[in-house]
Protein backbone atom coordinates (compact mmCIF):
# COMPACT_ATOMS: atom_id res chain seq x y z
CA UNK A 1 0.00 0.00 0.00
CA UNK A 2 1.31 3.17 -1.35
CA UNK A 3 1.49 6.47 0.72
CA UNK A 4 -0.13 8.10 -2.15
CA UNK A 5 -3.22 5.62 -2.16
CA UNK A 6 -4.08 6.61 1.43
CA UNK A 7 -4.54 9.38 3.52
CA UNK A 8 -1.11 9.21 5.66
CA UNK A 9 0.04 12.92 6.21
CA UNK A 10 3.32 13.45 8.47
CA UNK A 11 1.93 14.73 11.82
CA UNK A 12 3.11 17.13 14.20
CA UNK A 13 6.39 16.55 15.88
CA UNK A 14 7.65 16.34 19.89
CA UNK A 15 11.00 15.90 21.57
CA UNK A 16 11.27 13.94 24.57
CA UNK A 17 13.94 14.39 26.44
CA UNK A 18 14.93 11.58 29.23
CA UNK A 19 17.10 12.66 32.26
CA UNK A 20 17.48 9.06 34.16
CA UNK A 21 19.03 10.22 37.58
CA UNK A 22 17.25 10.24 41.18
CA UNK A 23 18.18 10.71 44.33
CA UNK A 24 16.34 7.47 45.21
CA UNK A 25 14.48 4.78 43.57
CA UNK A 26 10.35 4.69 44.91
CA UNK A 27 9.11 1.87 45.43
CA UNK A 28 6.19 2.16 43.28
CA UNK A 29 8.52 3.57 40.43
CA UNK A 30 8.71 1.32 37.50
CA UNK A 31 10.44 4.41 34.93
CA UNK A 32 14.42 4.09 34.20
CA UNK A 33 15.45 5.75 36.97
CA UNK A 34 18.92 5.38 38.59
CA UNK A 35 19.71 5.86 42.24
CA UNK A 36 22.69 9.27 41.63
CA UNK A 37 25.98 7.69 42.15
CA UNK A 38 28.29 10.75 43.57
CA UNK A 39 27.91 13.91 40.83
CA UNK A 40 26.03 13.27 37.85
CA UNK A 41 28.39 14.16 34.47
CA UNK A 42 26.21 16.64 33.29
CA UNK A 43 28.59 18.06 30.35
CA UNK A 44 28.96 14.17 29.39
CA UNK A 45 25.51 13.80 29.15
CA UNK A 46 24.61 16.97 27.15
CA UNK A 47 27.18 15.80 24.39
CA UNK A 48 25.46 12.39 24.36
CA UNK A 49 21.78 13.99 24.07
CA UNK A 50 23.23 15.72 21.33
CA UNK A 51 24.98 13.15 19.35
CA UNK A 52 21.60 11.06 20.00
CA UNK A 53 19.59 14.36 18.72
CA UNK A 54 21.87 14.26 15.39
CA UNK A 55 21.47 10.65 14.69
CA UNK A 56 17.55 11.32 14.79
CA UNK A 57 17.77 14.43 12.65
CA UNK A 58 16.56 12.71 9.36
CA UNK A 59 13.19 12.17 10.87
CA UNK A 60 12.23 15.70 11.01
CA UNK A 61 11.32 15.91 7.63
CA UNK A 62 11.34 19.94 7.77
CA UNK A 63 8.95 19.81 10.72
CA UNK A 64 9.07 22.35 13.54
CA UNK A 65 9.21 21.39 17.13
CA UNK A 66 5.45 21.76 18.66
CA UNK A 67 6.61 20.66 22.24
CA UNK A 68 9.17 19.22 24.53
CA UNK A 69 8.92 17.00 27.67
CA UNK A 70 11.44 16.40 30.12
CA UNK A 71 11.05 13.83 31.94
CA UNK A 72 12.94 11.45 33.61
CA UNK A 73 14.00 10.04 36.52
CA UNK A 74 14.28 13.58 37.98
CA UNK A 75 15.44 16.54 35.43
CA UNK A 76 15.57 18.98 38.58
CA UNK A 77 18.53 17.29 39.20
CA UNK A 78 20.17 19.13 36.38
CA UNK A 79 21.36 23.16 36.95
CA UNK A 80 19.74 24.98 34.83
CA UNK A 81 22.82 25.99 32.68
CA UNK A 82 22.27 22.36 31.24
CA UNK A 83 18.84 22.98 30.02
CA UNK A 84 20.06 26.67 28.96
CA UNK A 85 22.72 24.79 26.87
CA UNK A 86 20.72 21.82 25.75
CA UNK A 87 17.71 23.85 24.30
CA UNK A 88 19.76 26.11 22.72
CA UNK A 89 21.08 23.37 20.93
CA UNK A 90 18.41 21.95 20.02
CA UNK A 91 16.73 24.83 18.79
CA UNK A 92 19.79 25.13 16.18
CA UNK A 93 19.04 21.66 14.74
CA UNK A 94 14.75 21.66 14.63
CA UNK A 95 12.89 25.07 14.66
CA UNK A 96 10.98 25.74 17.24
CA UNK A 97 6.91 26.21 16.53
CA UNK A 98 5.81 29.76 17.73
CA UNK A 99 4.77 29.39 21.39
CA UNK A 100 6.15 25.99 21.67
CA UNK A 101 5.63 24.34 24.82
CA UNK A 102 8.64 22.78 27.00
CA UNK A 103 7.70 21.18 30.25
CA UNK A 104 10.26 19.98 32.93
CA UNK A 105 9.21 17.29 35.72
CA UNK A 106 10.40 18.51 38.77
CA UNK A 107 10.40 17.20 42.80
CA UNK A 108 9.46 20.14 45.15
CA UNK A 109 12.20 19.70 47.54
CA UNK A 110 13.71 22.87 48.35
CA UNK A 111 16.96 21.66 46.74
CA UNK A 112 15.15 21.40 43.39
CA UNK A 113 12.92 24.92 44.05
CA UNK A 114 16.13 26.81 44.40
CA UNK A 115 16.63 26.19 40.44
CA UNK A 116 13.42 26.96 39.08
CA UNK A 117 14.05 31.05 38.38
CA UNK A 118 16.76 29.38 36.31
CA UNK A 119 14.91 26.76 34.34
CA UNK A 120 12.22 29.37 33.58
CA UNK A 121 15.57 32.01 31.92
CA UNK A 122 16.17 28.78 30.03
CA UNK A 123 13.33 28.66 28.28
CA UNK A 124 11.45 26.04 30.18
CA UNK A 125 7.44 27.40 30.27
CA UNK A 126 5.61 24.50 32.15
CA UNK A 127 6.63 22.48 35.05
CA UNK A 128 5.65 19.07 36.37
CA UNK A 129 5.82 18.95 39.69
CA UNK A 130 5.95 14.88 41.43
CA UNK A 131 3.87 15.91 44.45
CA UNK A 132 1.76 12.42 44.93
CA UNK A 133 0.14 13.40 48.21
CA UNK A 134 0.31 16.00 50.55
CA UNK A 135 -0.02 13.91 53.23
CA UNK A 136 2.96 13.36 54.96
CA UNK A 137 2.35 9.66 56.58
CA UNK A 138 1.46 9.17 52.55
CA UNK A 139 4.33 10.67 51.18
CA UNK A 140 6.56 8.52 53.43
CA UNK A 141 4.31 5.08 52.33
CA UNK A 142 5.79 6.10 48.91
CA UNK A 143 9.61 6.60 49.61
CA UNK A 144 9.15 10.44 48.95
CA UNK A 145 11.43 12.70 50.05
CA UNK A 146 9.67 15.68 50.27
CA UNK A 147 6.79 16.84 52.81
CA UNK A 148 3.33 18.12 52.35
CA UNK A 149 4.70 21.91 53.31
CA UNK A 150 7.34 21.25 50.67
CA UNK A 151 5.02 20.65 48.29
CA UNK A 152 3.01 23.74 48.74
CA UNK A 153 5.82 25.85 48.85
CA UNK A 154 6.97 24.96 45.56
CA UNK A 155 3.79 25.49 44.02
CA UNK A 156 4.30 29.50 45.36
CA UNK A 157 7.24 29.36 44.22
CA UNK A 158 6.74 28.70 40.88
CA UNK A 159 3.79 30.65 40.93
CA UNK A 160 6.46 33.68 41.85
CA UNK A 161 9.17 33.28 39.32
CA UNK A 162 6.74 33.22 37.07
CA UNK A 163 5.54 29.68 36.05
CA UNK A 164 1.52 30.29 34.48
CA UNK A 165 1.21 26.74 33.23
CA UNK A 166 1.89 24.05 36.38
CA UNK A 167 0.72 20.32 36.61
CA UNK A 168 0.75 19.03 39.84
CA UNK A 169 1.27 15.10 39.40
CA UNK A 170 -1.31 13.30 42.26
CA UNK A 171 -1.75 9.44 43.04
CA UNK A 172 -4.46 8.29 44.77
CA UNK A 173 -4.99 4.49 45.97
CA UNK A 174 -2.40 4.79 48.08
CA UNK A 175 -1.50 2.78 51.27
CA UNK A 176 -3.25 3.43 54.12
CA UNK A 177 -5.29 5.79 52.39
CA UNK A 178 -8.74 6.29 53.06
CA UNK A 179 -11.29 8.22 50.93
CA UNK A 180 -11.41 11.91 52.91
CA UNK A 181 -7.74 11.62 52.71
CA UNK A 182 -7.73 11.22 49.15
CA UNK A 183 -10.17 14.25 48.54
CA UNK A 184 -8.51 16.56 51.06
CA UNK A 185 -5.55 16.04 48.44
CA UNK A 186 -7.70 17.20 45.60
CA UNK A 187 -8.49 20.00 47.82
CA UNK A 188 -5.22 21.20 48.70
CA UNK A 189 -4.17 20.89 44.71
CA UNK A 190 -7.49 22.83 43.77
CA UNK A 191 -6.81 25.43 46.56
CA UNK A 192 -3.00 25.66 45.67
CA UNK A 193 -5.01 27.09 41.68
CA UNK A 194 -3.07 24.96 39.33
CA UNK A 195 -4.17 25.08 35.81
CA UNK A 196 -3.34 20.92 35.47
CA UNK A 197 -3.60 17.65 37.11
CA UNK A 198 -2.40 14.35 36.38
CA UNK A 199 -4.97 12.27 39.26
CA UNK A 200 -4.55 8.95 38.75
CA UNK A 201 -4.60 5.42 40.85
CA UNK A 202 -1.53 3.69 42.00
CA UNK A 203 -0.64 0.66 40.50
CA UNK A 204 1.69 -2.23 41.49
CA UNK A 205 4.06 -2.82 38.98
CA UNK A 206 6.38 -5.39 37.76
CA UNK A 207 10.25 -4.98 38.62
CA UNK A 208 9.10 -2.67 41.35
CA UNK A 209 10.29 -3.08 45.27
CA UNK A 210 6.25 -2.98 45.91
CA UNK A 211 6.29 -5.39 43.46
CA UNK A 212 7.96 -8.31 45.82
CA UNK A 213 6.89 -6.38 48.94
CA UNK A 214 3.25 -5.49 48.38
CA UNK A 215 1.69 -2.68 50.40
CA UNK A 216 -1.68 -2.90 51.79
CA UNK A 217 -3.69 -0.71 49.33
CA UNK A 218 -7.78 0.65 49.73
CA UNK A 219 -10.61 -2.02 49.26
CA UNK A 220 -12.14 -1.85 45.53
CA UNK A 221 -15.03 -0.28 47.17
CA UNK A 222 -12.82 2.64 48.50
CA UNK A 223 -11.18 3.22 45.22
CA UNK A 224 -14.23 3.54 43.62
CA UNK A 225 -15.44 5.85 45.63
CA UNK A 226 -12.61 7.93 45.61
CA UNK A 227 -12.38 7.93 41.86
CA UNK A 228 -16.45 9.23 41.89
CA UNK A 229 -16.09 11.45 44.19
CA UNK A 230 -12.57 12.88 43.11
CA UNK A 231 -13.85 12.97 39.69
CA UNK A 232 -17.07 15.50 40.57
CA UNK A 233 -15.37 17.40 43.09
CA UNK A 234 -12.63 18.23 40.23
CA UNK A 235 -15.56 19.37 37.66
CA UNK A 236 -16.84 21.28 40.38
CA UNK A 237 -13.46 23.37 40.50
CA UNK A 238 -13.57 23.79 36.62
CA UNK A 239 -11.39 21.27 36.01
CA UNK A 240 -11.69 19.17 32.33
CA UNK A 241 -11.37 15.52 32.42
CA UNK A 242 -9.86 15.58 28.77
CA UNK A 243 -8.10 12.48 29.08
CA UNK A 244 -7.99 9.06 31.24
CA UNK A 245 -5.76 10.92 33.71
CA UNK A 246 -5.63 14.66 32.82
CA UNK A 247 -7.62 17.14 33.89
CA UNK A 248 -6.79 20.75 33.05
CA UNK A 249 -8.85 24.13 33.12
CA UNK A 250 -9.98 25.49 30.15
CA UNK A 251 -6.94 25.75 27.09
CA UNK A 252 -4.64 24.54 29.66
CA UNK A 253 -4.32 21.16 28.37
CA UNK A 254 -0.81 19.02 28.19
CA UNK A 255 -0.34 19.78 24.34
CA UNK A 256 2.61 17.06 24.51
CA UNK A 257 0.81 14.34 25.90
CA UNK A 258 -2.37 15.33 23.46
CA UNK A 259 0.50 14.67 20.91
CA UNK A 260 0.82 11.02 22.14
CA UNK A 261 -2.88 10.20 22.40
CA UNK A 262 -3.54 11.64 18.64
CA UNK A 263 -0.89 9.52 17.55
CA UNK A 264 1.15 12.26 16.74
CA UNK A 265 5.09 11.46 16.22
CA UNK A 266 8.08 12.34 18.55
CA UNK A 267 11.48 12.02 19.17
CA UNK A 268 13.27 10.45 22.09
CA UNK A 269 16.50 10.95 23.00
CA UNK A 270 18.30 10.27 26.30
CA UNK A 271 18.89 6.48 28.03
CA UNK A 272 16.15 4.90 27.65
CA UNK A 273 13.88 7.47 25.59
CA UNK A 274 11.30 6.06 23.03
CA UNK A 275 10.14 7.44 19.94
CA UNK A 276 7.32 6.94 17.64
CA UNK A 277 7.79 8.13 13.86
CA UNK A 278 6.22 8.26 10.40
CA UNK A 279 8.09 7.65 7.24
CA UNK A 280 5.70 8.12 4.73
CA UNK A 281 8.92 8.25 1.83
CA UNK A 282 10.46 4.82 2.68
CA UNK A 283 10.34 3.56 -1.01
CA UNK A 284 6.92 5.10 -1.26
CA UNK A 285 5.48 2.81 1.02
CA UNK A 286 3.94 4.79 4.06
CA UNK A 287 5.73 3.38 7.49
CA UNK A 288 5.44 3.80 11.38
CA UNK A 289 8.60 2.60 13.32
CA UNK A 290 9.12 3.03 17.01
CA UNK A 291 12.82 3.30 18.05
CA UNK A 292 14.12 3.16 21.35
CA UNK A 293 17.37 3.99 23.21
CA UNK A 294 20.22 1.75 25.44
CA UNK A 295 18.41 2.06 29.16
CA UNK A 296 21.41 2.17 30.81
CA UNK A 297 22.93 5.62 31.71
CA UNK A 298 26.59 4.22 31.76
CA UNK A 299 26.40 2.34 28.43
CA UNK A 300 24.68 5.42 26.86
CA UNK A 301 27.37 7.65 27.87
CA UNK A 302 29.82 5.31 26.19
CA UNK A 303 28.29 5.83 23.30
CA UNK A 304 26.17 2.49 23.18
CA UNK A 305 23.36 4.85 22.06
CA UNK A 306 22.22 3.68 18.60
CA UNK A 307 18.84 3.35 18.58
CA UNK A 308 16.64 0.01 17.77
CA UNK A 309 13.73 0.08 16.23
CA UNK A 310 10.95 -2.08 15.00
CA UNK A 311 8.10 -1.28 11.77
CA UNK A 312 4.11 -1.37 13.30
CA UNK A 313 2.93 -3.69 11.30
CA UNK A 314 -0.20 -2.93 9.71
CA UNK A 315 -2.48 -5.83 11.73
CA UNK A 316 -0.91 -3.43 14.78
CA UNK A 317 -2.01 0.00 13.56
CA UNK A 318 -5.93 -0.20 14.59
CA UNK A 319 -5.10 -1.01 18.45
CA UNK A 320 -1.96 1.01 18.64
CA UNK A 321 -4.39 4.03 17.46
CA UNK A 322 -7.28 3.12 19.15
CA UNK A 323 -5.06 2.69 22.34
CA UNK A 324 -4.16 6.69 21.70
CA UNK A 325 -7.10 8.60 20.67
CA UNK A 326 -9.44 6.69 22.86
CA UNK A 327 -8.07 7.82 25.59
CA UNK A 328 -9.34 11.05 24.80
CA UNK A 329 -12.91 12.44 26.68
CA UNK A 330 -13.69 13.83 23.47
CA UNK A 331 -12.04 11.29 21.16
CA UNK A 332 -10.71 12.82 17.25
CA UNK A 333 -12.29 12.74 14.00
CA UNK A 334 -13.08 9.40 12.21
CA UNK A 335 -10.41 10.96 9.48
CA UNK A 336 -7.22 11.14 11.46
CA UNK A 337 -7.15 7.31 11.41
CA UNK A 338 -6.31 7.31 7.88
CA UNK A 339 -3.84 10.39 8.02
CA UNK A 340 -1.78 8.74 10.99
CA UNK A 341 -1.95 5.43 9.90
CA UNK A 342 -2.25 5.09 6.14
CA UNK A 343 -4.99 2.71 6.58
CA UNK A 344 -8.40 3.05 5.04
CA UNK A 345 -10.98 3.57 7.85
CA UNK A 346 -13.10 0.23 5.78
CA UNK A 347 -10.61 -1.67 7.54
CA UNK A 348 -12.01 -1.35 11.18
CA UNK A 349 -15.62 -0.34 10.05
CA UNK A 350 -16.76 -4.11 11.50
CA UNK A 351 -15.30 -3.16 15.09
CA UNK A 352 -16.13 0.15 14.80
CA UNK A 353 -20.41 -0.81 14.05
CA UNK A 354 -20.28 -3.59 17.09
CA UNK A 355 -18.20 -1.07 19.03
CA UNK A 356 -21.40 1.43 18.58
CA UNK A 357 -23.89 -1.51 19.00
CA UNK A 358 -22.42 -2.10 22.43
CA UNK A 359 -22.93 1.31 23.15
CA UNK A 360 -19.04 2.09 23.33
CA UNK A 361 -18.72 4.37 21.13
CA UNK A 362 -20.82 7.40 20.07
CA UNK A 363 -23.04 6.78 17.15
CA UNK A 364 -21.63 9.39 14.85
CA UNK A 365 -19.36 8.03 12.29
CA UNK A 366 -17.21 11.04 11.61
CA UNK A 367 -15.83 10.94 15.25
CA UNK A 368 -13.73 8.11 17.14
CA UNK A 369 -15.40 9.39 20.72
CA UNK A 370 -16.08 6.65 23.55
CA UNK A 371 -19.24 7.47 25.16
CA UNK A 372 -19.22 7.22 28.78
CA UNK A 373 -19.52 3.63 29.20
CA UNK A 374 -16.68 3.39 26.87
CA UNK A 375 -14.57 5.25 28.89
CA UNK A 376 -15.31 3.52 32.15
CA UNK A 377 -14.60 0.20 30.51
CA UNK A 378 -12.05 0.72 28.11
CA UNK A 379 -10.36 -1.84 28.03
CA UNK A 380 -13.01 -4.04 26.77
CA UNK A 381 -13.94 -1.51 23.90
CA UNK A 382 -9.83 -1.88 22.63
CA UNK A 383 -9.88 -5.64 23.00
CA UNK A 384 -12.47 -5.12 19.58
CA UNK A 385 -9.81 -3.91 17.81
CA UNK A 386 -7.00 -6.52 18.95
Amino acid sequence: MTAASTGLQLPPLSLYIHVPWCVRKCPYCDFNSHAQRGEIPQADYLQALLDDLDAELNWVQGRTLQSIFIGGGTPSLMEAAFYRQLLGQVEQRIPFAEGIEITLEANPGTFEQARFAGYREAGINRLSLGIQSFDDGCLQALGRIHSGAEAEQAVAQARTIGFERLNLDLMHGLPGQTPAMALADLERAIALETTHLSWYQLTIEPNTEFHSRPPTLPEDEDLWAIQEQGQARLAEAGFEQYEISGYSKTGQQCRHNLNYWCFGDYLGIGAGAHAKLTDPASGSSGRLVRRWKVRQPKAYLAGLNRAEQRDIDADELPLEFMMNTLRLSDGVEAELFEQRTGLPLTMIEPQLARARSLGLLVADPALLRPTLQGRRFLNELLELFV
